[in-house]
């Protein structure tokens, strides 16, 4: 058997709940005219019941049963048309009097149906009668039995019933219908996510879907579904471009490399050519060795396998690190480093994501500062965060290069400073590094002026 359809399903869970109430209320509906019924023959009898032992009661001395023209009322001489039905027994369960109504038959007698109703038949007639003593001057004369048809009270109960019963399949059949036209325009946005969410493809990934107009729960799941749909688009993009990057930038020392060896082995050089060339080679294998090992890094930032150990570190000694391992860099630029403090500055960090942050900062920092230049390395404590500041008077950057440069392998003006080598993933890394740590970067720079990077951790104070 096939399984039903969502909407379908959400028709059939409505109607049960649907059939569940319509059921309670039909059973409602007929008890309370069952029971209206029911009190309004009781409370007929009831009269019957007074006004037969009033009678007795109120005789000085008691001289009969009835009152002399009792049995010629319309109610004891008819049995089809609202009959009352009477007879009187002595304290013996004898019948001493009856209504004319009853001809030869005799209404039941017993004395455990004493202020009972009970319910039973004369003449064919379906009837409920009571019986009750009938005293004067506190002693038993007797007993009356009143009886009153329940023929009709019963026909419209049964009518009431059939109707009910008939209603009830009309009832939840029209129910199914309105439930499964409401439920298909209901989840008819939810159908459009599907046709939509079909067509969607590596292709054709720019395709969204339209939101409803109402913002409810599909609203939501259609919005949150294009925001995944954006994201996923976006890391396509980036992944593309990545791949494009790479590659050519891969493929450049490479070229460069052969090149130089196709030019080594075509003939016979001296000694020191040689040697130039191999530490030319070498130069583009370091360059090149250096780019695998940020392309790797970037890679798994980028997957986030890298474990955050964040703990409160001294930054003023990472920066010390940064510039020991620069300081060949540094002598042979005669760069000057203007670094001094007293206190340790803590931040809250990974100690190893800092150290390459700071390193590729301060390396962008030394190749693009001149021979001679200065570059100035100031901390500054606040009460929730500790800002470091590197500074250099190097080449800087132009106002319409800023925003790239987060940009991976984007290398300003790279044409004009060929001498400069470089990957263009150094500030890619640094980016993504102070997302993952919470940390801020700051950056401005002016061309042929110099640059100042800010940076900003949490205090670890």
């Amino acid at each position: 058997m096939a399984p039903l359809s969502f909407k379908n399903r959400i028709a059939v869970y409505n109607l049960a709940g649907a059939a569940t109430l319509v059921l309670v209320v039909f059973i409602v509906i007929y008890h309370i005219v069952s029971a209206a019924v029911n009190y309004d023959i009781n409370q007929d009898l009831q009269l019957e019941i007074d006004s037969h032992t009033s009678f007795v009661a109120k005789q000085q001395p008691f001289e009969r049963f009835t009152g002399v023209n009792e049995w010629d009322e319309s109610e004891h001489k008819a049995i089809v048309i609202n009959p009352v039905f009477v007879q009187i027994f002595d304290t013996n369960g004898k019948s001493i009097e009856k209504s004319p109504n009853l001809n030869g038959a005799n209404l039941k007698w017993s004395y455990s149906q004493h202020d009972k109703y009970t319910d039973t038949f004369v003449s064919g007639i379906a009837i409920r009668q009571q019986m009750a003593k009938l005293l004067n001057n506190g002693e038993v004369k007797g007993y009356v039995i009143i009886a009153m048809s329940v023929e009709l009270p019963h026909r419209v109960l049964n009518n009431l019933l059939f109707v009910l019963w008939v209603t009830y399949p009309i009832v939840l059949l029209v129910l199914f219908v309105i439930t499964r036209i409401i439920a298909g325009k209901s989840i008819a946005p939810a159908l459009n996510i599907i046709s939509t969410t079909k067509k969607i493809t590596e292709n054709s990934i720019d395709k969204r879907i339209a939101l409803p107009v109402n913002r409810d729960e599909l609203y939501m799941l259609s919005a949150t579904i294009n925001e995944l749909l954006e994201r996923i688009e976006n890391a396509i993009t980036r992944e593309k471009q990545f791949a494009s990057h790479a590659s050519h930038e891969l493929r450049t020392p490479l070229a460069i490399i052969r090149g130089t060896l196709e030019v080594l082995i075509r003939k016979p050089r001296e000694t020191a050519e040689y040697v130039e060339k191999i530490n030319y080679c070498i130069v583009e294998v370091n360059r090149l060795t250096t780019m695998v090992e940020q392309l790797l890094l970037l890679a798994r930032f980028e997957s986030n396998k890298a474990a955050l150990q964040l703990k409160s570190t001294a930054l003023d000694e990472i920066i010390l690190q940064a510039m020991e391992r620069y300081s060949p860099e540094i002598k042979s630029k005669n760069i000057s480093v203007n670094f001094s403090f007293k206190d340790h500055f803590y931040v809250v960090t990974d100690a190893a994501m800092a150290a390459i942050i700071i390193e590729n900062l301060l390396s962008n920092a030394i190749k693009y500062s001149y021979d001679d230049g200065h570059i100035d390395i100031t901390l500054v404590q606040n009460s929730a965060d500790v800002t470091c500041m590197i500074t250099d008077n190097g080449r800087g950057i132009a106002k319409e290069d800023l925003n790239r440069v987060y940009e991976q392998f984007y290398r300003s003006e790279a044409t004009e400073h060929t001498a400069i080598k470089g990957t263009g993933l150094g500030l890619s890394i640094v980016k993504r590094l102070c997302d993952m740590l919470g940390a801020t970067i700051a950056l401005n720079s002016e061309k042929g002026s110099g640059t100042t990077v800010a940076l900003t951790f949490k205090s670890g104070n």
